[in-house]
C-alpha cells in the first residue's frame, strides 16, 4: 500500500523535524515547507493527502494560505497547527476552509489520531463519490446543483450561467450527508460522528461554523435559511 503523502508547513526547524520524524516512523511520506508561499505552492502543485498548516508563518500566515488554497479549488484536507487557542482563531480557521484545528503544545498521539481521522474521512468521501456514479449523478435544490461524480457544487446566477462554489472537502461532505438524509433531523453529535468521524471538542462549535458557512454559499437568504434549517433544541434538517 502506498504511503499517505503529508505536507507539513512549519517554520520552526526543531518542531518540523520532530513532527516529521515521528510521522515518517508511522509510515507517512512527509515533505516540509518553511514559509507560507512555499507551502501554498507545494500544496497547489503536489499530490498530497493532507496538509498540516501552522498559522504563524513567515511571509504569509496560515490563515491566508488556507483561504487562498480553497479559492484555487485545492480540496486537500487541512489540519491547522498553532500556538493560538482562542475560540475566534479556531472559528476563523474553520470558516476559511480548514478541516480541523490542533493547538500547540499537542500530544503526538492526538496529532496522529486527528490525521488518521481526516484521512479516513477523505477516503470515505472519495469512495462514496465513486459509488454514487452508479445510482445518481447529483442533486438540485433552488439554484444550486451538486455534482456527486466530481464532488463539485454549482450555483446558477441571474444571467443563467453556472458558477462553481468553492467548498472545502469537509463542507462538501457535510452538504452531501444532509442531502442524502434529507428530511431527517440530525443533532450535532450525529453530524460529528458521521461527517467528522471523531469526537470533536463541543466548545469549538465546529458543526455550527460549517453549517453557517454552507448557508452563506447555498442559501438565497442565509439569514432566513430555507434549505439547511435549524430545528431548535434538536439540530439541523435539510429541506431542499
Amino acid at each position: 500500500m502506498t504511503a499517505h503523502r503529508l505536507l507539513l508547513v512549519e517554520d520552526e526547524p526543531s518542531l518540523a523535524r520532530t513532527v516529521s520524524d515521528r510521522l515518517v516512523a508511522e509510515g507517512y511520506d512527509v515533505e516540509i515547507a518553511a514559509n507560507g508561499p512555499s507551502g501554498e505552492r507545494m500544496a497547489t502543485e503536489g499530490d498530497f493527502d493532507l496538509v498540516l498548516l501552522d498559522i504563524s508563518l513567515p511571509r504569509k500566515n496560515g490563515f491566508d494560505v488556507c483561504r487562498d488554497l480553497r479559492r484555487k479549488g485545492v480540496a486537500t484536507p487541512i489540519l491547522m497547527l498553532t500556538a493560538r487557542n482562542e475560540l475566534v482563531d479556531r472559528v476563523l480557521g474553520l470558516k476559511l476552509g480548514a478541516d480541523d484545528y490542533l493547538a500547540k503544545p499537542f500530544e503526538t498521539l492526538e496529532l496522529l489520531a486527528r490525521i488518521e481521522a481526516l484521512l479516513r474521512r477523505s477516503q470515505a468521501g472519495t469512495a462514496a463519490s465513486g459509488a454514487a456514479a452508479d445510482t445518481a449523478r447529483g442533486y438540485r435544490f433552488g439554484d444550486v446543483r451538486v455534482d456527486f461524480d466530481r464532488a463539485q457544487v454549482w450555483r446558477t446566477g441571474e444571467d443563467g450561467a453556472e458558477a462553481e462554489i468553492a467548498c472545502s472537502a469537509l463542507e462538501y461532505r457535510l452538504l452531501r450527508f444532509l442531502i442524502e438524509n434529507r428530511g431527517q433531523v440530525h443533532d450535532r453529535d450525529r453530524l460529528l460522528d458521521q461527517v467528522w468521524g471523531y469526537d470533536a471538542t463541543p466548545t469549538t462549535r465546529t458543526v455550527d461554523v460549517h453549517v453557517s458557512s454552507l448557508r452563506q454559499k447555498v442559501e438565497p437568504n442565509p439569514g432566513r435559511p430555507e434549505f439547511i434549517v435549524t430545528v431548535h433544541g434538536l439540530g439541523y434538517r435539510f429541506d431542499g
